[in-house]
């Protein structure tokens, strides 16, 4: 199996293109590449397939076997990947993706190579049954979520898949690893959560730490970004258009009101190549 290592602001995954389909035995051959001792070391294994709605259909295989709905690094990965590997010479693409339908993407290049891409994240989602949690309110502003004795504003958004911001006063210090994954099996949550902690410093910018559904902590979460400006906006501390600011970099994140889709714009970069 050829494979390429890819990043999104340290958001890395294994990518494979050439498959028709998703090979037998997926969710083990994930846990097993993606393992950062005994494998290739990723936070997903991603397809690049055919697709009869879009130029590309992506799929994503988390690190634990399970398989998600959508991710804003590993879509830029993709539509860098087709780019500058000839299986298109189109910088505006369309990609297929299993929680957000067909995604235009537009791609900025230098020197025959893609330095970023944009992507149309579409509408986010703010009813709480279909985000979804267990709470019937549209938007989730402020509920209130309880582990281990400490309790947890939150607002709840999907952009495809599901997340759970809570404003905190220090995300960049944060206590990921104890809270996060508390938090991700919650049962308010029925297909578990992403769970990002935002600390807004001005109505432009916003510092966000992330624990992701089935990755656990990663240094960059594109829709967890998407998700974080959506929050801002709606709890009235961000303009519409801010810079999310990750630990392995930033993204310029706009929910425009014209259309009320999200874009995302930041960049991909490719690691190595290899062969399994």
């Amino acid at each position: 199996m050829n494979f390429t290592k890819m990043h999104g602001l340290g958001n890395d995954f294994i990518i494979v293109a050439g498959e028709q389909a998703l090979p037998e035995g997926v969710s083990d051959l994930a846990e097993r590449l993606c393992n950062r001792f005994f494998g290739i070391g990723a936070d997903g294994l991603v397809y690049i397939l055919p697709s009869e709605k879009a130029d590309f259909r992506m799929r994503i295989i988390n690190s634990d076997g399970s398989e998600a709905e959508q991710c804003g690094n590993a879509i830029r990965c993709v539509a860098k990947y087709v780019y500058d590997n000839g299986l298109t010479d189109n910088t505006e693409l369309t990609i297929e993706t299993l929680g957000a339908g067909v995604q235009k993407v537009v791609l900025t290049v230098e020197d025959g190579k893609t330095k970023t891409v944009r992507v149309d994240m579409g509408e986010p989602i703010l009813n709480g049954l279909q985000v979804p949690t267990t709470i019937d309110a549209e938007p989730v502003l402020n509920a209130k979520v309880e582990a281990d004795g400490r309790e947890f504003l939150f607002t709840a958004v999907s952009m495809g898949n599901p997340h759970c911001v809570i404003f905190v006063d220090d995300a960049v210090n944060f206590d990921l690893h104890t809270w996060g994954p508390k938090l991700e099996v919650h049962p308010l949550f029925p297909r578990k959560i992403n769970v990002e902690f935002v600390t807004v410093r001005s109505r432009d910018y916003a510092d966000m730490r992330v624990w992701e559904r089935g990755a656990g902590p990663t240094l960059a979460c594109g829709t967890g970004a998407c998700a974080t400006l959506v929050a801002s906006v709606l709890n009235g501390k961000t303009d519409r258009k801010a810079t999310v600011s990750l630990k392995g970099g930033d993204l310029l994140i706009e929910w425009n009101e014209s259309d009320n889709h999200v874009y995302m714009t930041g960049p991909a970069a490719e690691v190595y190549r290899g062969t399994l």
